[in-house]
């Protein structure tokens, strides 16, 4: 049986038709959650986006506290507690968890 992470990976190829990397989920949650349309971007705003991201995912964990959006419509975090330490492979499964979480909620999977 496939697990969740296979499932997602599966339907995001067959959306995109081509294998979409951990980077490209994380770009594509930011800019779900920016919520303007897609345009080019440049390396600093493809690197805010991918934060955006992750301050999405790790809210519902209580890290991150969402503050509202600037004037330009970007979104904005306070960090409400700091990440313990994880190695790599840690920090991995919890924004690969997370990732999941979020597309549930999302119904996508």
């Amino acid at each position: 049986m496939a697990s969740d992470w296979e499932i997602l990976q599966k339907k995001l190829k067959d959306r995109f038709d081509s294998e979409v990397d951990y980077d490209s989920i994380l770009f594509l949650i930011g800019l779900q959650e920016l919520g303007k349309p897609y345009r080019k971007y440049k390396k600093d705003e493809k690197l805010e986006i991918m934060h955006i991201a992750i301050c999405t995912l790790l809210e519902p964990f209580g890290f991150y506290e969402f503050v509202g959006k600037d004037e330009d419509g970007w979104p904005h975090w306070n960090l409400k507690e700091n990440l313990p330490f994880l190695d790599a492979k840690q920090q991995n499964k919890l924004i690969i968890d997370s990732i999941i979480d979020y597309f549930k909620r999302e119904e996508f999977i």
